[in-house]
């Protein structure tokens, strides 16, 4: 009789992200985004932004060569430049044509960090390494290369996974950060260290 161990970082099933991103977001919190090279950090913070639905998200006006990734299946990565200086990760949710997604804010780095120290020069704290959008996806090497990259498979070396740690029971939660339309929803959340 054989035994198996299960795997410590099981990535999220396709399902998890098949639902609006106002659900999917504070599930998000404490899961971990990690890259195949050793790089990991806990997710910490994160904002929901829903298609047709929602005036700030990029999808609101519909389906554009920059924002194609957000209509596409749940569970794929969607980065795209902030305002022309950095790249901004996002977790695709909902049904394929529904343009929805999840802005991944910040992270806790627990693995990798010489590689993201590399990566971000400035940071003179390891808590700086990736408390905020752009540091996030210098830290984790995320580019315009990974649009589309698969969530759930890892196709392009970047996975969100599970370790078991549950999403805090009561988050900070509040208006999102650096938009100009739908400023009242309280969607962006954050652990309570976050």
């Amino acid at each position: 009789m054989s035994t198996t161990t299960p795997d410590p970082w099981a990535p999220l099933p396709r399902d998890f992200y098949r639902r609006h991103p106002a659900e999917v977001a504070p599930e998000l919190l404490n899961k971990l985004l990690v890259h195949d090279d050793g790089r990991a950090g806990r997710i910490v913070e994160v904002e929901a932004y829903a298609g047709a639905e929602d005036p700030a998200a990029h999808s609101f006006r519909g389906q554009t060569p920059r924002n194609a990734t957000m209509f596409g299946e749940p569970g794929h990565l969607y980065v795209y430049f902030i305002y022309g200086l950095h790249w901004g990760s996002n977790a695709v949710c909902g049904e394929v044509g529904e343009g929805a997604g999840v802005l991944l804010r910040a992270i806790e780095p627990i693995a990798g960090l010489e590689r993201m120290r590399a990566l971000r020069p400035a940071a003179r704290r390891d808590r700086d390494l990736a408390n905020g959008p752009g540091k996030l996806s210098q830290a984790m090497g995320l580019t315009r290369a990974h649009d589309g990259a698969d969530l759930v498979t890892g196709d392009r070396g970047v996975r969100i996974v599970t370790d078991g740690m549950p999403p805090p029971a009561e988050p900070r939660i509040g208006p999102r950060v650096g938009i100009s339309k739908a400023i009242d929803f309280p969607w962006r959340w954050r652990t309570p260290l976050g």
